[in-house]
């Protein structure tokens, strides 16, 4: 047996939410009205009232047809209550028929213009990830073609020259097994970027201890990288923040990974804190600090090549800090970078709320 779906288009999209907006809308434009007529000053108000109310309902609510509906009802509501006489359709009188036909136009234009609108901007918001899904493939291309050379290389030489020395086979494993390593996280910012991307898989946030993300985090940098200091700082008071826990600690590795590899930082300091009604995280380094010219695009997602002193250029600041920036707007957050006095800063804020949605 097969059950066929309820009927629904992108026009005129059905919801429980937008009901509970159009009727709300509604409802307190009726008492408005309601008032101004008790006021004995409902003489001309009540069209413009409803047309209002038309304008929020085609705002608030998805595609045209609560919009319609939000006309049809005013235009009904305007004629049999409060127009006079009151509690009863008169189309007789001189000028009552423009009048309504008048507001039905106003009302059905306000609501096309409004739908369009949305529906436009909804277009920019895709072509705007549309765009940065092009400048991921552009970095990933540049990412991963040396590190698969250089795990090729470095095998392709163990296996073609078994004179080798124990220690000259465990440095080309060693290095086959870093490039590895990047390439799995390569893939991990993929994964994460795809995931922002698919309307159809929500990110799950749920109030969780910001500072076990922290210490999570700088305990996984501190077994990858032994030689570079970090250490946490945290509120004394315990911040629960509405997060996915998985995607906001990514976030602080690839901060982390950053400062190590394009800042050169031998010590990192991970800080907690609230502001207001947003918890806000930073990395800050003692580094070399980001070029100026870099600082605008830090997180466009374009590729971006940093020589390292060995001449490799796969690692850029395109990929992880684009990924960086998706997962924070996904929450709902905002993510800036500045030089300090010595080293850079880079910042997230979270609302501590789920309605604190910049």
């Amino acid at each position: 047996m097969t059950f066929r779906k309820p009927w629904t288009s992108p026009l005129f999209p059905v919801s429980r939410r937008d009901f509970l907006v159009t009727a709300t809308i509604l409802f307190c434009a009726i008492l408005l009205c309601s008032f101004l007529r008790s006021a004995g000053s409902i003489d001309g108000f009540a069209a413009p009232v409803f047309v209002l109310a038309v304008l929020l309902i085609s705002r608030l609510t998805s595609g045209y047809l609560y919009g319609l509906v939000a006309v049809v009802l005013g235009v009904v509501c305007v004629n049999f209550i409060f127009t006079y006489p009151y509690w009863a359709f008169d189309f007789q009188n001189p000028g009552y028929p423009l009048t309504f036909f008048t507001l039905l136009m106003i009302s059905l234009i306000t609501c096309t213009l409004t739908a369009q609108a949305k529906r436009q901007a909804n277009l920019l918001a895709e072509n705007e990830r549309e765009k940065m899904r092009a400048n991921l493939l552009r970095s990933v291309s540049h990412d991963i073609r040396t590190p698969l050379t250089s795990i090729v290389g470095s095998t392709s030489a163990v296996l073609e020259n078994p004179s080798l020395s124990s220690q000259e086979q465990r440095e080309l494993l060693q290095n086959a097994r870093e490039e590895a390593q990047w390439l799995i996280q390569v893939v991990e910012n993929l994964l994460s970027i795809t995931r922002m991307g698919d309307d159809r898989v929500p990110i799950a946030k749920e109030p969780e201890p910001a500072e076990e993300i922290l210490g999570a985090a700088a305990q996984k940098f501190r077994r990858r990288f032994p030689d570079t200091g970090v250490s946490v700082s945290v509120p004394k008071e315990l911040l629960m923040v509405p997060m996915d826990p998985i995607l906001i600690e990514q976030v602080l590795a690839n901060l982390l990974e950053n400062a190590v590899f394009h800042g050169h930082a031998t010590h990192i300091r991970l800080a907690l804190e609230q502001e207001v009604s947003f918890a806000r995280f930073s990395v800050q380094d003692n580094g070399s600090g980001i070029p100026k010219k870099k600082l605008d695009g830090l997180f466009d997602g374009r590729p971006k090549p940093h020589h390292l002193p060995d001449g490799d250029g796969k690692r850029n600041l395109g990929l992880g800090l684009s990924v960086c920036r998706a997962i924070v707007l996904a929450h709902g957050g905002t993510i800036q970078a500045n030089n300090r006095n010595q080293g850079a800063e880079v910042f997230f804020r979270l609302p501590l709320f789920q309605e604190d949605i910049l």
